[in-house]
């Protein structure tokens, strides 16, 4: 399991994922689960992914390998739009689970995966993907500005309550790291290092990009600040006033 979120705000993106690969409590990994197509002053398309890791990862090679095939009739770095982009990686997921999906499934292995696929190409907007295992996908909406994709109930609430359209992109940043200590807290299959991108918009180029390892000042600040508030709202809060007798 792993834990990726992409927010899409008025002023830019944030982008994290974990590198946490548990194939049992004995056996635990590290994988990237970003994968950055960039080109400066055209595009910046970032893809982050969770579930089966043979099947993302081969799908991410594929849109590689593109990439270097004088041949290939379509690559991300042709892609004309965000959600041409999302389509590619949508084909690419489809492809590799035909392929491989029955063989997994003979061996009782879940060959489900799902991306994110999020950034700006020149010319057009912002824009932020949910791909499924299927291959399709939905588009983020001002209602809806953020997706999460593997084990992401435990950073949900807490998203929810505070990124706002208009929140600044260190407050984004700064909630999205709550939300991996919160999840991370939780659930043992999800842990550091995190791999975090800031993407200003229009700026064609990622803003700022930081892989958060074990002992990060900031983020053990975040985990030890926000452990101690949540204590203390809590104990500030009154008692319920129901008269059944207990202390």
């Amino acid at each position: 399991m792993t834990y990726c979120v992409a927010l899409t705000l008025n002023s830019g993106m944030v982008f994290a994922s974990d590198s946490r690969t548990n194939a049992g409590v004995d056996h635990i990994s590290r994988f990237r689960k970003m994968r950055v197509f960039s080109r400066e002053g055209d595009r910046v398309i970032v893809i982050l992914s969770a579930g089966n890791l043979s099947i993302t990862q081969s799908a991410i090679n594929l849109l590689d390998e593109d990439q270097r095939d004088p041949s290939a009739k379509r690559t991300l770095y042709d892609a004309k739009s965000m959600y041409e982009a999302a389509e590619m990686v949508g084909h690419a997921l489809r492809e590799v689970r035909q392929r491989d999906g029955a063989y997994l499934q003979q061996a009782n292995v879940d060959s489900g995966a799902s991306f994110i696929v999020g950034g700006q190409i020149a010319g057009g907007r912002m824009r932020l993907f949910q791909i499924y295992s299927e291959g399709n996908f939905i588009e983020a909406t001002p209602e809806t500005a953020y997706f999460q994709i593997g084990e992401s109930k435990y950073g949900k609430p807490v998203i929810d309550r505070v990124v706002k359209r208009d929140s600044t992109l260190l407050e984004a940043t700064k909630c999205v790291l709550v939300s991996f200590d919160s999840t991370i807290r939780s659930n043992i299959s999800v842990g550091l290092p995190i791999d975090l991108l800031i993407y200003r918009a229009d700026a064609l180029r990622p803003s700022f990009e930081h892989q958060i390892e074990e002992n990060d000042p900031y983020f053990t600040m975040v985990h030890n600040q926000w452990g101690e508030g949540l204590r203390k709202v809590f104990t500030e809060l009154p008692n319920p006033d129901w008269d059944v007798g207990l202390e």
